[in-house]
């Protein structure tokens, strides 16, 4: 069978990233991050997004994401 086709399991990781520009910064952040440590990560899926407000202005962009990633083997 080609490799292409495959099946996957995948394991899913739980991230927070932040960011004091953008959520879209935030997630950049948590899987720049995380891929220093976690090889094969193949999507992301953004499931909260949160932030800090700071008199009146919005001081950070936090967001929780699950990574999924493939097992070794």
């Amino acid at each position: 069978m080609p490799a292409a086709e495959k099946d996957h399991v995948y394991k899913i990781l739980e991230l927070v990233g932040s960011s004091e520009t953008s959520i879209e910064d935030a997630v950049k952040n948590a899987v720049g991050r995380a891929s220093k440590t976690v090889r094969e990560m193949k999507w992301f899926e953004v499931v909260q997004t949160r932030g800090h407000i700071e008199n009146g202005a919005v001081r950070h962009y936090q967001v929780t994401l699950r990574v999924g990633f493939t097992l070794d083997g």
